[in-house]
């Protein structure tokens, strides 16, 4: 069996410090080492056409390790790109596959139902000489990708869906033009504390896998942890407050007076004067669940901020910003990591981060937080918030009491 690992290894070791000629003699002495489907396995892992390949082994054979006059080929050689020789080609290609995109509308997220071989054939016939490999790579260069189905619908489509993106969107860049805070929050899955299996794999010597139990039945001195986070969309700073108890609305809002005490208040200084808050329109922090406007309520008389809260519409969870610019960066961070105590769990949070600066503060809250508390019609009438002309359901600003309600106004 050919170890197409310890292959890609080698290859991702040498391949920066070679020309076009040494991967190509590498190439050949990997396949020739490996033996019967040595070429195939080299060229999917090293992505190296098999014809080149093939014309290394001729090279090995004859010996000619030397290229003439320290070139590898004259100055302008070699065939030229698809898109070169046919100049309409990028345009007949966007737009054929129009009737296919698909998108998500906040993220430029798209991808083709088309099969390249499929969009090869139909260019053929419009007059273009193309294959199905160049259609891959150029649409890799239009920022597509091949995709399996997201699980991202929840429910049916509401229809004022899109027009509820559009009302966070513009509030999200009102706040930022001012100077504002805008954050979105949400709770990730919550997770088992000690050695069960984690989704996702790691770098190990080979055949010493991590022990984990095979059943994921709880431990009771461990228990579950519930990580809410909070995500500042300007910053692109994260907070993660790890709680060891349920997840309730005083959960949610005790998490973001503690971002706003540890990293808001810092940040926005004496500058803010109003707070934004993009939530899902379920869970602790759903727009039906009344102990969450009456916590944030109590936020808004500690702070003195106004604070404005738009909600995602049912079955849209997953497009909420924190999900795809910090959670997905967690997971990926400790997959395949047991999550062996409260520390670990803080440790690998706290050390996420990204190429584009991202970075996460964590810590525990051992706070305990009941369930089943009731809050009357009465309490919400106690309430200064003022809903929203558009879906007040969705929409709505809690001002502290001293301000009775007085309006902020924003550029």
């Amino acid at each position: 069996m050919i170890d197409t690992a310890a292959i890609r290894t080698r290859y991702y070791a040498v391949s920066p410090n070679l020309d076009e000629k040494g991967l190509r003699l590498f190439a050949a002495s990997e396949a020739l080492a490996a033996g019967r489907g040595g070429i195939a396995a080299v060229s999917a892992v090293t992505g190296i056409a098999r014809s080149t390949i093939g014309r290394g082994l001729k090279e090995l054979a004859s010996q000619e390790k030397t290229p003439p006059q320290n070139r590898i080929r004259r100055t302008g050689g070699g065939r030229k790109a698809a898109v070169i020789k046919q100049p309409g080609l990028v345009k007949a290609l966007t737009e054929l596959i129009q009737s296919a995109l698909r998108g998500d509308p906040e993220v430029d997220l798209l991808w083709v139902s088309k099969s390249q071989r499929h969009l090869a054939k139909a260019l053929c016939k419009q007059g273009y000489s193309v294959t199905y490999k160049v259609i891959g790579r150029l649409l890799r260069e239009m920022g597509f990708s091949l995709q399996a189905n997201a699980k991202t619908r929840e429910g049916g489509k509401h229809p004022d869906r899109n027009a509820q993106f559009e009302h966070i969107n513009a509030l999200v860049k009102k706040f930022r033009r001012a100077g504002q805070p805008a954050i979105s929050v949400d709770t990730k899955k919550k997770e088992l504390v000690g050695d069960f299996k984690n989704a996702g794999r790691t770098l190990r010597p080979k055949g010493e896998p991590e022990p984990v139990r095979v059943h994921d039945f709880i431990i009771k001195d461990k228990g579950k942890v519930s990580p809410f986070g909070v995500y500042d969309i300007a910053a692109n700073e994260g907070w993660v407050n790890v709680g060891i108890d349920h997840d309730t609305a005083a959960f949610a809002v005790e998490s973001i007076r503690r971002w706003w005490g540890r990293l808001g208040k810092k940040r926005y200084a004496n500058k803010a004067k109003r707070l934004l808050i993009t939530a899902d329109c379920g869970g602790s922090n759903g727009a039906r669940v009344r102990l969450w406007k009456v916590e944030l309520q109590k936020l808004a008389n500690e702070t003195g901020l106004a604070i404005t809260v738009t909600h995602h519409p049912p079955g849209t969870s997953k497009w909420n910003r924190i999900e795809h610019r910090m959670f997905s960066f967690i997971s990926i961070n400790w997959r395949g990591r047991p999550l062996l105590s409260h520390q670990v769990i803080v440790q690998l949070i706290a050390s996420t981060k990204t190429e584009t600066g991202l970075t996460i503060a964590c810590d525990i809250d051992w706070g305990r937080y009941p369930k089943g508390i009731k809050i009357p019609k009465a309490a919400l009438k106690a309430l200064n918030i003022k809903y929203d002309d558009f879906h007040g359901d969705w929409n709505y600003t809690i001002s502290p009491i001293a301000d009775q309600g007085a309006e902020i106004p924003l550029p």
